[in-house]
């Protein structure tokens, strides 16, 4: 156990229960009334350039001087920890989109049609998500041209159904005025947040994953400028960096769970860590881990972060590394009225695909197999037969069945124009698959693949698809599993509806194409 002075707090590194560092502040012991004071930006911890040893503890050996330990947070974020951004600026942006209801209630429709376009644009925009340099100044030209943006388009849909100029006029004189209450709004809660930093009445619990020297300013300046809203509690670093960190680490990456947990993290902030990328993103695939929001400082030179930084050093926003929250509910929902509507249009097709099973092969039109879905859930599948098996055995471990001679004409053109998998529709609206997501495999398979290659596992974040990315780009059959790894985890870092539309459109061509199997 050794101690390690905190930046005027100095701290105990001890063992937990179970094994798992726990950090006890030496301020612990004595109750104080004076939590919600903003931190002291001097410490000859980091200012002067003093060691531990003569601030009269003991120095460990390497140890940088510039290190930051863990410091207490305030009291009053503890009761704060729940709010967000989004929370304070869309209530205002609204309200002041709504405004020129209170002068003039004639154009109510095309205000309330404004009020919803443009907030849409910004939330599109990222304009409600959390910035760490606070500055309406850098949101001015974004806020702008969206404004712009939307009022255009309502003032077309406006000219298009009225006919009069003078009522153009004031309906575009109301729209100016609520622009300026937006822009105006905007600067009051860009103050309010600031001030609420500075004064650490709302700050986040943030863990910094590396222990090289950007990881080690990065808490320094954490702890020197509260208006970041980010309260440091310590560095995580794989058990290889352990023994030659310069600054202390209150846990490994192995341990990242747990230590999320232990002290209430929402935030992580990925700064140099010594270990490979795919192991990284194992760790933070774990359910606690993925609930944090996720930052990056670019390791390359002239990396560009939108204007977002902490000090110095810029800082990227990762995107949700699983499909969660609202946007697993947005796909969820369009998953269900796709696969219903289709079910509804596509039921002579159906029918007729029925009626070529049973003149091929007789009773058992279906077929189905045991796949694995989302988070390695078993399910079972269905299609229309287009062959029968010798056994299950062959049907659980037969990689393709393309070439295969007991593939009958009828049973090869189902299979060449993938209306096979239409009954597949079933399994999407019980919530077993989605219409785009990677492929679904068999659990030998599954178990094989994920053995061979380590980014296999992580396609199973998301429910599998009746199509997907991999598929409409070449990657069917007898081609690289790596490959379609590699195409199925582009699809879940970086979907979108729009990326679900592009799919299905190419989807349809392959279709059209015979481009089965």
């Amino acid at each position: 156990m050794s101690r390690q002075p905190v930046m005027g707090f100095p701290a105990t590194i001890a063992p937990g229960e179970d094994g798992a560092p726990r950090l006890k502040h030496r301020s612990e012991s004595t109750e104080t009334d004076d939590d919600d004071a903003e931190p002291p930006h001097k410490s000859p911890a980091f200012e002067t350039g003093s060691t531990p040893a003569e601030n009269g503890d003991t120095a460990r050996p390497g140890l940088d001087a510039t290190a930051v330990l863990p410091y207490p947070g305030s009291r009053t974020s503890t009761r704060t920890r729940g709010l967000r951004a989004w929370m304070l600026t869309a209530p205002v942006d609204v309200a002041a989109l709504l405004s020129p209801l209170l002068i003039d209630q004639q154009y109510w429709r095309g205000t309330l049609v404004m009020t919803t376009l443009t907030v849409a644009i910004f939330a599109a925009g990222g304009l409600y998500q959390a910035r760490r340099h606070v500055s309406i100044l850098d949101e001015i030209p974004s806020l702008c041209g969206r404004l712009l943006a939307a009022a255009a388009i309502v003032v077309i849909i406006a000219a298009l159904r009225h006919d009069s100029p003078e009522y153009l006029v004031e309906f575009i004189r109301g729209i100016a005025v609520a622009a300026v209450l937006v822009l105006a709004g905007r600067l009051l809660t860009r103050e309010i947040a600031t001030l609420a930093r500075r004064q650490r009445w709302v700050e986040h619990n943030a863990i910094v994953i590396g222990s090289g020297p950007t990881a080690v300013e990065l808490a320094r300046l954490l702890r020197r400028y509260p208006r970041y809203g980010l309260r440091f509690v310590g560095h995580v670093d794989s058990p290889s960096a352990t023994a030659t960190a310069t600054t202390p680490l209150i846990g490994t990456l192995d341990q990242l769970e747990y230590l999320v947990r232990l002290t209430e993290c929402d935030v992580l902030i990925i700064a140099d860590p010594e270990c490979p990328e795919l192991v990284l993103m194992e760790i933070l695939r774990h359910p606690k881990v993925a609930t944090c929001d996720l930052w990056a400082a670019p390791r390359l030179w002239g990396s560009r972060s939108h204007g977002d930084h902490i000090g110095a050093i810029p800082i990227v926003k990762v995107g949700d590394t699983t499909l969660s929250g609202p946007h697993w509910a947005l796909k969820r929902t369009s998953d269900v009225i796709f696969a219903a509507t289709a079910l509804l249009l596509l039921s002579p097709i159906l029918l007729l695909c029925a009626g070529l099973a049973f003149l091929d092969g007789g009773r058992g039109i279906f077929f189905r197999q045991e796949r694995i879905g989302r988070h390695g859930k078993p399910f079972d599948i269905i299609k229309f037969r287009t062959m029968r098996p010798l056994n299950e055995h062959e049907s659980q471990t037969n990689w393709s069945i393309a070439h295969d001679r007991r593939v009958s004409p009828i049973g090869r053109f189902l299979r060449r124009t993938s209306l096979d998998e239409l009954p597949q529709l079933w399994n999407i609206l019980k919530g077993d698959m989605s219409v785009v997501g990677p492929r679904p495999e068999r659990p030998y398979f599954v178990e094989k693949f994920s053995a061979e290659y380590p980014s296999y596992a992580m396609r199973h974040r998301v429910p599998v698809g009746l199509t997907g990315l991999a598929q409409v780009s070449g990657l069917r059959g007898d081609t690289p599993i790596s490959d379609r790894a590699r195409f199925d985890n582009y699809y879940i870092e970086n979907w979108s509806l729009w990326l679900d539309a592009k799919v299905l459109l190419r989807t349809v061509a392959e279709v059209f194409r015979g481009g089965g199997r």
